[in-house]
């Protein structure tokens, strides 16, 4: 059994001062056998306190760490995290708890936890309730194809599937996830090479057959007019309620980029498809090896994997700026990110 030391304390409105510094901070603590206590919990945020993902990231913790808690109640301001074991394997499923008020993105959890379960030892499955589509949240065919496409580069073995489609704030869908256990690589993606792939997937559920139609047939055009072999899927998963998610990916030999748009009522499908496209595409005539959303999801599992990591990015954002102060809280790597924030950049982990 580990011993108590001092808690690594960390200021929960540092940076972009909500819930990607709390997971950070938790994974990193389990990863690394540091306490961790965390005052003015997304004290940056409008809602500040613990989240309902977020104790829902600590029960499966506590549970795989052996982990002691403090504070670790809804909307609590402070919370402190102890582990007293390195993680071990285990099967959970990570619910929804009760209130009105309950929101947890089912991808964004499972990707916080890719980084302990690569480490456990053991084959895990791991389910997670919630959304999986959302705006401005991570998705899940871009967590499934994209996220995971990165981690399987750096050695990470996972797969995901979609149970149940769940688009927006409040709504209960599902996610499987599988992951064996993992010798973990860094990769030096300093430019692109040849490109491999151009996909994109249209989910869309309990929605008329037409309107699925016209966003492959606007998509087609608009991907012929800008000279793109683009490869697009339809896909209708189950759904508790009507939604639409649009993501638009590109895979490189050495980088990976993607855009996604999430409907909405009374929007139609074409503007849906429209925003995504444009998004990507401004990715795409970059130079970078990762767009903006990617650095933030796998900067833990950069700082753990054995040998150096180089990416050019996008965009530097402050989430990602935030996960990088939060690491170095934990452990001495030298992290060099050149470039400014809302900038291109190019970021490099060293060992």
């Amino acid at each position: 059994m580990a011993e108590f030391g001092l808690p690594v304390v960390l200021e929960g409105s540092y940076g972009e001062g909500g819930g990607g510094l709390v997971r950070a901070a938790l994974v990193m603590s389990a990863l690394t056998l540091r306490p961790v206590r965390i005052e003015n919990v997304r004290g940056a945020t409008r809602f500040s306190g613990l989240a309902a993902e977020d104790l829902a990231l600590i029960d499966f913790l506590k549970v795989c760490t052996s982990a002691e808690t403090v504070f670790a109640e809804p909307n609590s301001a402070q919370v402190s995290f102890l582990p007293t074991r390195l993680p071990v394997g285990i099967d959970a499923t990570l619910g929804l708890r009760e209130g009105e008020d309950v929101h947890q993105n089912a991808p964004i959890l499972l990707n916080a936890l890719l980084p302990v379960l690569a480490r456990c030892g053991r084959w895990c499955r791991v389910h997670a309730k919630g959304e999986t589509y959302g705006h401005n949240a991570l998705g899940f065919d871009a967590f499934a194809m994209q996220t995971l496409g990165v981690y399987r580069r750096m050695g990470l073995w996972a797969e995901a599937d979609l149970l149940e489609a769940g688009y927006g704030r409040r709504t209960a869908g599902e996610v499987q996830l599988d992951v064996e256990p993992s010798a973990l690589q860094g990769v030096v993606w300093k430019d692109r090479g040849r490109l491999l792939s151009l996909t994109a997937v249209i989910a869309v559920s309990d929605l008329a057959e037409d309107i699925a139609e016209r966003g492959v047939s606007f998509l087609s055009k608009l991907a012929q007019h800008a000279a793109l072999d683009l490869d697009i899927e339809l896909v209708r998963p189950n759904a508790g309620a009507p939604g639409i998610h649009v993501s638009i990916f590109a895979e490189f030999e050495q980088g990976f980029g993607s855009a996604t748009a999430m409907g909405a009522r009374g929007l139609r499908i074409e503007s849906v498809v429209q925003q995504a496209f444009e998004k990507f595409l401004v990715w795409l005539r970059s130079d970078a090896t990762l767009d903006e959303y990617l650095p933030d999801q796998i900067a833990v599992l950069a700082s753990i994997a054995e040998g150096q990591s180089v990416f050019k990015v996008s965009r530097i954002t402050q989430r990602f700026l935030t996960t990088i102060w939060v690491i170095k809280q934990f452990m001495p790597i030298p992290i060099t990110v050149r470039g400014h924030e809302d900038e291109p950049g190019i970021v490099t982990f060293k060992k």
